[in-house]
């Protein structure tokens, strides 16, 4: 007679994922996680295996959680990336957009279906920094990476959070390029502070397909004032 497998516990695909996305930095120290009912819509599965894969993120002491306020991230020592190799060569930058352009406009499309109050706040938080530096008349690399990064989370898929966190180095690399290039033209901080603004206005309005649009659209120029910027630093 032949020997069944054992099928694996939802639970603990749940758990291997979460603890791949904290430490691959998608989470960050002391950041609360998701409720358990937004995490079990998340993975399609019921909240009692969220809590069975929550109780084993406590036994590899990589969460604790707070009774009444929930389950928040420890401090998880030196992030484990998924891979991704350095940057050599702005070729390497441009497949970084290519990539960015394929994942991004589907997360913004996700977060604007799917994201909760505190999401949402999240993304409107970063977004009030970049709007005080645009006022100092500056880039602020910090914020419009957390921007992002708080859109990927809000999609509720943790692929997409994972992956964009891993990628953090490279694409600060042409956010700065980026940067250069908005200040040294008159007016275009403020015009793609606008285009952050409008894909703010879509998610919070639940608007799936203009989250999406606008998404690809403000990454399109985003890739051409990064080569643009690159053009100036080599000046």
């Amino acid at each position: 007679m032949p020997v069944r497998s054992k099928r694996r516990p939802l639970s603990e695909t749940v758990k291997d994922r979460l603890a791949r996305a904290i430490k691959s930095g998608a989470y960050s120290e002391s950041e609360q996680l998701p409720t358990e009912h937004d995490l079990a819509a998340e993975f399609g599965v019921s909240r009692p295996i969220v809590r069975e894969a929550l109780q084993g993120l406590r036994d590899m002491g990589l969460i604790h959680s707070r009774r009444g306020a929930g389950s928040f991230v420890r401090h998880v020592g030196v992030r484990e990336p998924i891979g991704f190799d350095p940057l050599e060569s702005r070729d390497d930058l441009s497949q970084c957009y290519e990539f960015r352009l394929t994942i991004e406009p589907k997360a913004a499309a996700a977060a604007a279906e799917r994201h909760g109050d505190a999401a949402l706040a999240d993304i409107e938080g970063a977004l009030a920094d970049m709007r005080r530096a645009t006022d100092r008349q500056s880039h602020r690399d910090d914020a419009d990476f957390s921007f992002h990064l708080a859109i990927a989370n809000a999609s509720r898929n943790s692929y997409f959070a994972t992956a964009f966190a891993a990628l953090k180095e490279h694409i600060a690399v042409g956010m700065q390029a980026h940067g250069r290039s908005l200040k040294a033209e008159a007016g275009a901080l403020e015009r793609v502070y606008a285009e952050h603004q409008a894909i703010v206005d879509a998610i919070r309005e639940r608007d799936a397909p203009r989250a999406e649009a606008l998404m690809h659209e403000h990454l399109t120029g985003s890739k051409a004032r990064m080569v643009d910027g690159l053009d100036r630093g080599a000046e």
